[in-house]
């Protein structure tokens, strides 16, 4: 049934059982059924329309930076944003960019036209798609705070338009994680500034996250969700959890609220972890942390 596809693309936009793996910062996941590799939002309102005739699932993926793949993989179509959707515009204190688009590049972008408003994003490993999709945020700044339009196309390849105050921002969360819409792009209001104070403060921000972050080893960013009143890594780290492992998953002994892929991890290894990790923390503390990255995939 899956071949079928190749009557509306051609076999470049295509792969079989194409490990996900290899398309996710944790470099863990099984594979899926197929990946398309669009160049056009016209080839994602085709495969849309065709997976919605065949009644077959769809997941899209941007840069993979905040997701676990589970050990099966994915059913169904992954639609991979990078060959497409990566175009920026500036227009005044506005910009236009499609969901591809790395975040940290966006920012770099505002900076040299002398936009404020995205410096928090500086280092960010995820696309505006990503970003927009569970309100991404670091530093006391959220993507929420410059999304003026959001440009999506909802399952049957129908293009909408959203204002920001019709995306139920909440902490790491927009209204895509409950409508199905996918996400092509969005409009940004930023503000006028000094171009060379929003490029220190740009260079600042990574220098921090260089110091504080494991980013030598695969991960997904930070796991947990911060719960009110707590930060998640010193209060790992006081419960001596730096550097617990499950087979090659491991609590970062740089950053307690990072898990890290130390080699050959596997889903089932990050899961267990996080299991023993959220016990760990109930028990001393009675409180349920909320797992920040998205798992998918077969069971």
């Amino acid at each position: 049934m899956y071949e079928e596809v190749l009557e509306i693309l051609p076999s470049s936009r295509v792969r079989f059982n194409e490990p996900m793996c290899q398309h996710t910062s944790f470099k863990i996941g099984g594979p899926c059924d197929v990946m398309i590799l669009p160049e056009s939002a016209d080839d994602i309102k085709k495969v849309l329309a065709w997976a919605q005739d065949k009644k077959i699932p769809v997941f899209i993926l941007g840069l993979g930076s905040n997701i676990l793949v589970r050990d099966k993989g994915i059913r169904g179509i992954v639609i991979k944003l990078g060959n497409c959707l990566n175009q920026i515009e500036v227009d005044n204190d506005e910009i236009y960019a499609e969901a591809g688009v790395r975040l940290s590049l966006l920012a770099k972008k505002a900076a040299a036209s002398s936009l404020s408003g995205l410096e928090f994003a500086e280092g960010i490993p995820g696309s505006l798609g990503g970003a927009i999709f569970m309100n991404a945020g670091a530093y006391g700044g959220e993507i929420k705070d410059v999304i003026k339009e959001v440009y999506a196309v909802d399952e049957k390849g129908d293009f909408k338009t959203f204002y920001t105050a019709d995306l139920k921002w909440g902490y790491r969360y927009s209204i895509f994680q409950e409508n199905g819409h996918i996400i092509l792009g969005a409009r940004l209001k930023l503000k006028k500034g000094n171009r060379d104070e929003i490029i220190a403060c740009m260079q600042e921000l990574g220098k921090r996250r260089r110091e504080k972050q494991p980013l030598d080893f695969p991960s997904a960013g930070s796991i947990f969700k911060r719960p009110e009143g707590y930060y998640v890594g010193p209060m790992l780290e006081k419960l001596g959890l730096k550097g617990y492992r499950i087979g090659g998953a491991e609590v970062s002994f740089k950053h307690a609220g990072f898990i890290v892929n130390t080699g050959g991890a596997t889903c089932e290894d990050v899961l267990q972890l996080i299991d023993y990790i959220k016990a760990q923390v109930k028990a001393a503390y009675n409180l349920d942390l909320e797992v920040e990255v998205k798992i998918v995939g077969e069971k």
